[in-house]
């Protein structure tokens, strides 16, 4: 499904992990590029519109090299954080993105939540006449129940749905991954490291300023160090074929199906090379058992962060 097996998630570059340098953002995302990394995940929400920005400067003149992906429904503003897709407003969402990214046309657009105000069918329906505008390429949704993804794509196709995914975060597997699948989507993993768990390199704590880590249960106290066993266990498996963690975690992720497009996030050029060469790795069906055998502990606050929850 996707030309690709390995994306950029986009995001750390304005927000969520502490201070970034715009500079070597674009580097990173160039570097992307050169390496055979196409999707390009943002979003209009990350960092209040800079990070669509960013990602538009570091594309000009290589638009061909890239498939875009960004999302709306999520504001940030002076009065903090909301969610909005009402559909007399997705037109203008869509194209104030179109102006920081510098192009004329999105690859995939995605509704980044569900306004709990507005049936998703309606939001969706405007959605559509993007694409029949010649604006959007294809349409997607992020973090979304099995019933909404059906309601959504009863308007409209849907060709990808993003969620959390990892080793260390599976229970998107019991209901909408299913539900995806059945009906055609792309399955594109955010957080496929864990935010970081999974590397093997995690910040001393205390995290920084600006690092949302530091409020996610998973990465403090004994769960994090329960946590961080496994991953010596991750990293014993990852030495006997000679990678990283991080390699290990995402070949294990790809090998869930060729419909699953994992979109790390990295500040640094090298992670880049090291991601993309984790597509060539393949793991033995025993190795396979043994990860999905392994006990991870803590919950997740994406849903809380933004006032929704899966089952809204």
């Amino acid at each position: 499904m996707f030309s690709t097996r390995i994306g950029l998630g986009c995001m750390g570059f304005s927000q969520a992990y502490g201070p970034a340098d715009d500079d070597q953002s674009i580097l990173t995302i160039r570097a992307a590029l050169d390496h055979g990394v196409r999707l390009l995940d943002t979003a209009m929400s990350y960092g209040g519109g800079h990070n669509e920005e960013l990602v538009g400067r570091a594309v000009a003149g290589r638009r061909d090299d890239a498939v875009l992906a960004t999302k709306f429904g999520i504001v940030r503003g002076p009065e903090g954080v909301r969610l909005d897709a009402h559909p007399d407003r997705v037109r203008d969402y869509c194209d104030a993105s179109l102006r920081r990214l510098g192009v004329d046309v999105i690859d995939l657009y995605y509704l980044h939540r569900a306004d709990p105000t507005v049936p998703i069918e309606d939001t969706v329906g405007a959605m559509a006449a993007l694409v029949t505008a010649g604006k959007v390429r294809q349409l997607g949704l992020s973090e979304v129940s099995p019933a909404q993804f059906a309601a959504a794509r009863a308007v409209h196709p849907i060709a990808a749905v993003q969620l959390e995914w990892s080793l260390a975060w599976r229970e998107p597997e019991g209901d909408i991954i299913p539900a995806a699948r059945a009906g055609g989507a792309g399955i594109v993993a955010y957080s496929p490291l864990g935010r970081g768990l999974l590397t093997g390199a995690l910040p001393p704590e205390p995290f920084g300023p600006g690092d949302f880590r530091a409020g996610d249960p998973r990465f403090a106290g004994e769960t994090l160090a329960a946590n961080l066993a496994v991953v010596d266990a991750v990293r014993s498996k990852a030495a006997a074929y000679g990678v990283s963690t991080g390699q290990l975690a995402l070949a294990w992720l790809l090998a869930r199906g060729d419909d699953v497009l994992p979109i790390p996030g990295t500040r640094n050029p090298s992670r880049i090379v090291e991601n993309a060469a984790a597509a060539d790795l393949v793991l033995t069906p025993d190795d396979l058992a043994f990860l999905d055998g392994l006990a991870w502990q803590g919950d997740r606050r994406s849903f809380a962060a933004y006032g929704t929850s899966r089952s809204a």
